[in-house]
């Protein structure tokens, strides 16, 4: 079913860069809003030059620019100048939400604070990110990804090691605050049915990664057991990790004691041997039992193994690199891949949004837009906010 989408008549102004802003902005555009980029004159969003690698016929469209900006138009504005405050002026006056990632105190100066804002239209719903806060000590500082990673101690609990703190693959801090942030902008949008006004949302990088510190939190906050680095295994579960085998490498999670007690007699183990009969016990023992895993698998190629763990009902897979993951039938049946034409490249590839929607049976559908070309919207925008 392809209809208009749950947030359509939502109009969202998105004044963000890089990937934070970006992200929420696409999410929202995702479920039917109107987005509109607000990008500087000449070189527009940050991203547009960040490569490689870069793709097109004179080798300058970003991959990585695609990848957080579908489903909008993009307008550009000179926001220091009498057009650009006067074109903003209205855009404000005839949307819904605001979306912004500048520096602390950057927009008080070119003249849109939240007060401004809300006295232009005291229903536009406000998201606000920044790198550490909006205030507090550190509130002015620039906020980048793999820093926010660092100082939100999520590096510190990620790598092979306590001595070799590694950052996640992907910039972390970024996506998980634009999910937050629209996450608030949709909860702002619902209580403006019931008060009339806008909420100004706030959210950080920083507040994003402790916002996933999840059980390693509480090991912290209230056990008094300080997280560190363990590789690819988990501290409190045991056997959950990356093993190998003959031909390469595989993971399991044996996360219940019935699973164990299937798990263990099937390579090798006394599953009431005292110093593996709990979960407890093996995480305690995980240095004699991971080599011992990895001894009882070396007998087993990858293939033969995945089949032995899932007719034992042991949830375990694979390593796959990306080739793999858009390749692979499951990911596409979930929409997972969304094809899009640009104008430039025409018919590509994006990865497709994580939430799907059902009215009952049906599922919901939409046609998604390419990352448009920067100010490619200009006329048709101007035009609109004439009307």
């Amino acid at each position: 079913m392809t209809s208009a989408g749950p947030l359509d008549g939502i109009t969202v102004i998105d004044l963000t860069r890089a990937l934070a802003g970006p992200h929420a902005g696409m999410m929202l555009g995702d479920m039917g809003a109107r987005v509109i980029k607000v990008e500087s004159p000449g070189k527009g969003d940050d991203t547009r030059g960040w490569g490689p690698p870069f793709v097109g016929p004179n080798h300058d469209i970003a991959t990585y620019y695609l990848s957080c900006n579908r489903n909008k138009e993009s307008i550009t504005l000179d926001l220091k100048s009498d057009d650009g405050k006067e074109v903003l002026t209205k855009l404000i006056g005839k949307s819904d939400v605001l979306l912004e990632n500048f520096r602390t105190g950057v927009l008080d100066r070119l003249g849109f604070s939240m007060e401004q804002i809300h006295r232009i239209n005291p229903r536009m719903v406000v998201m606000s990110i920044t790198g550490f806060g909006h205030d507090g000590p550190q509130a002015g500082r620039a906020g980048y990804d793999q820093i926010a990673q660092g100082e939100g101690g999520l590096m510190s609990m990620t790598g092979p090691d306590p001595e070799t703190p590694s950052k996640v693959g992907v910039p972390i801090a970024d996506l998980l605050s634009g999910m937050y942030g629209a996450y608030g902008v949709v909860s702002a949008l619902y209580e403006r049915e019931r008060t009339g006004r806008g909420k100004v949302v706030r959210t950080s990088l920083l507040a994003s990664i402790i916002g996933v510190h999840a059980f390693q939190g509480t090991r912290w906050t209230v056990g008094k057991d300080l997280p560190k680095a363990e590789g690819a295994f988990h501290p409190s579960v045991s056997p959950y990790g990356l093993f190998s085998s003959k031909d390469g490498m595989l993971q399991i999670a044996v996360g219940a004691e019935s699973q164990w007690q299937k798990f263990a007699p099937a390579f090798g183990f006394d599953p009431e041997d005292p110093t593996y009969a709990t979960n407890g016990d093996r995480v305690r023992n995980n240095n004699l039992l991971i080599p011992a895993i990895n001894h009882a698998f070396a007998q087993y190629r990858n293939d033969e193994l995945l089949e032995k763990l899932n007719a034992l009902g042991i949830p375990c897979g694979e390593v796959k690199n990306l080739e793999q993951v858009y390749a692979w039938d499951q990911v596409r049946s979930q929409g997972l891949v969304v094809d899009v034409d640009h104008p430039v490249l025409g018919r590509i590839e994006l990865p497709g949004p994580p939430v799907r929607m059902f009215d009952g049976d049906t599922e919901w559908t939409r046609e998604h837009t390419s990352p448009p070309a920067l100010g490619a919207d200009n006329d048709a925008v101007r035009a609109w906010l004439e009307e």
